[in-house]
């Protein structure tokens, strides 16, 4: 069997969007509903929807390759390099600082062509310094690049990807076609979601870096999202994706067998499609929570905002299992017996509504958004 790169139309892609058409048209009308909705909103909730985005972004592309990183951490360094703390905050996980200036770089910078200098500048980001490998370098060893799954002796290899001494070569090509297929080039690709799915498909299959060519590579189809829009996309592609890494990798796979594509496109239209709805809930979320906290901001002491700001934090959902008197004092470091009046005093005002059948001690609530 050969893969992609070994066939003799590589990289000439091929695809019908005939399958993928009605996810298309959908995907336009609701990134056009989002940017209304956005400019709508005040600027604090405009800031917040955009933080929270790329927050999942940077969470979600890393946990697709097995790095469980703090919110915290994450949130802190976008923020940093927003500019939006008075004074830089400590970020102790360089991973997360990193994949941080990242998702910032990628959003302020969509509008460039792709160079080589931003390539290696993404890799030196997310990986820092490191003795193991090369850093802001294209791969340089013999061994092949393979990206394999099982236990040692019994690997079973998915794919691979060209020898180290085509990579220069390939990126070039690679970065021709990226830059010519963006709007306004030779080659331009209208349909957003098309061109991201066969940036990342062509990157991928390049490999070039020794690690963290999954997180560039979604990076880069989030570059050519951006740029097809007009405007910094508002979405999170891996958390869609790392939702059901087992659908992405079979498609991925598939895809580096053939140029001949169109059951990849269909599969990424579809994803970004589903990553674009999802953003959309998010904003309408962040709508209603502007409009909750400016019904209640005259009710609430400062330890009650504290419980229902942390309660948001997890979204429409709230927390797991309810909010409960033992949560509320852990949260608040207040008695049981004020927890209760609190908790009693929040369902009364509309602000609390009880969750599931618990009665007395064991009552429980989520936030009435």
């Amino acid at each position: 069997m050969s893969y992609n790169w070994q066939q003799k139309d590589w990289p000439e892609f091929t695809y019908n969007l005939l399958p993928a058409e009605d996810d298309l048209l959908l995907f336009a009308e609701k990134a056009g509903h989002i940017s209304g909705i956005l400019k709508t909103l005040p600027e604090d909730e405009q800031t917040e929807a955009i933080i929270e985005m790329m927050v999942s972004e940077a969470i979600k592309t890393s946990a697709i390759e097995g790095e469980f990183l703090s919110r915290k951490d994450v949130m802190s360094s976008i923020k940093n390099n927003l500019g939006l703390h008075e004074k830089l905050v400590l970020v102790k996980d360089k991973r997360a600082e990193g994949i941080g200036k990242i998702m910032v770089d990628v959003r302020n910078t969509y509008k460039n062509t792709l160079t080589t200098q931003q390539l290696f500048g993404w890799h030196t980001m997310l990986l820092g310094e490191s003795s193991k490998i090369n850093v802001g370098k294209w791969r340089t060893h013999q061994e092949p690049m393979q990206v394999v799954s099982g236990a040692i002796g019994r690997e079973k290899i998915h794919f691979e990807a060209p020898p180290s001494a085509k990579v220069p070569e390939e990126m070039e090509r690679f970065m021709l076609w990226f830059n010519e297929s963006m709007p306004g080039g030779n080659r331009e690709i209208k349909k957003a979601p098309v061109r991201a799915a066969i940036a990342h498909l062509f990157f991928e299959t390049i490999h070039p870096f020794e690690d963290g060519n999954g997180r560039i590579g979604r990076a880069a189809a989030e570059k050519a999202l951006s740029q097809g829009m007009g405007r910094p996309v508002l979405l999170s592609l891996s958390r869609t994706i790392e939702a059901n890494k087992k659908a992405y990798y079979e498609a991925l796979e598939q895809a580096q067998k053939s140029n001949e594509i169109s059951n990849w496109v269909t599969y990424f239209v579809k994803t970004t499609l589903d990553a674009q709805i999802q953003a959309e809930r998010e904003i309408d979320f962040i709508l209603k929570k502007a409009k909750f906290f400016d019904r209640f901001k005259n009710a609430l002491n400062d330890r009650q905002l504290i419980v229902i700001k942390r309660i948001l934090q997890e979204g429409p959902s709230g927390f797991e299992g309810g909010m409960d008197a033992r949560k509320y004092v852990a949260l608040t470091r207040v008695s049981k017996a004020t927890a209760t009046r609190d908790m009693q005093y929040l369902k009364d005002i509309g602000v609390f509504m009880q969750w599931g059948d618990g009665k007395g001690r064991s009552t429980k609530y989520q936030v009435n958004i």
